[in-house]
């Protein structure tokens, strides 16, 4: 019995060892991965990090708050971007919606907002009028909604978010880059884990990449 608690002991030592290891020392190929082609920022001393999301996704709205949280704390370490994937028609009138507010300066106001009527009230926000709809139930002025969705510039905006999944290999969303060189996931961080686990994974892994970033900035 007592050899049996010796070696549960060494196992929980082992266990923790590879727990502290892995907070200050992410692995590369397997919590976080190297693009190989470094995609330029301009960002100067401070270091760019970009989401990938989309609003349908109910991993990117479990990751929300604490990404927002994390952001809140790097404060001018980072500067933060995102943009939403593309991922067929019924996303789009979402992806659009993205863009939309984000051109009209709305985002902050109405970003978690757009989370919350797709994952607690359940709206589809597959289709134009759908979306029309909700601005419009939402404060949001129609006339001048309208003019941004229909601008010149959208489908700009689109394509380039096409171009930048392509640049950065986006294969899963919600998915972090930093400093344009390193990308990870939660399910890079910690795939098999509890989704909380792999969140927190993630968000250690980022800590990590951003002060390396940060460093190399110097």
């Amino acid at each position: 019995m007592r050899a049996l608690r010796r070696l549960f002991c060494i196992a929980l030592l082992g266990l923790a060892a590879g727990a502290g290891s892995f907070a200050a020392e992410p692995q590369p190929g397997s919590q976080y991965l190297a693009l190989p082609s470094p995609q330029p920022t301009d960002t100067g001393k401070r270091v760019e990090v970009i989401e990938f999301f989309a609003y349908y996704c109910p991993h990117c709205y479990a990751f929300e708050p604490k990404l927002e949280s994390w952001v809140r704390q790097q404060g001018d370490n980072i500067v933060f971007k995102r943009v939403h994937v593309s991922a067929g028609a019924r996303v789009l009138p979402q992806q659009r919606l993205f863009f939309t507010l984000e051109a009209m300066g709305l985002l902050d106001q109405y970003h978690q907002k757009v989370f919350d009527a797709m994952h607690v009230q359940h709206l589809r926000l597959a289709s134009d009028e759908e979306v029309f709809d909700w601005i419009a139930k939402n404060g949001i002025d129609r006339a001048k909604f309208l003019e941004t969705w229909r601008s010149f510039g959208m489908p700009a905006k689109l394509r380039r978010a096409d171009a930048m999944m392509d640049s950065y290999a986006v294969d899963r969303w919600p998915m972090i880059v930093i400093d344009g060189r390193w990308v990870t996931s939660p399910s890079h961080a910690m795939g098999e884990a509890p989704e909380a686990q792999r969140q927190q994974a993630a968000l250690q892994v980022m800590d990590s990449l951003v002060a390396k970033a940060k460093a190399e900035k110097k």
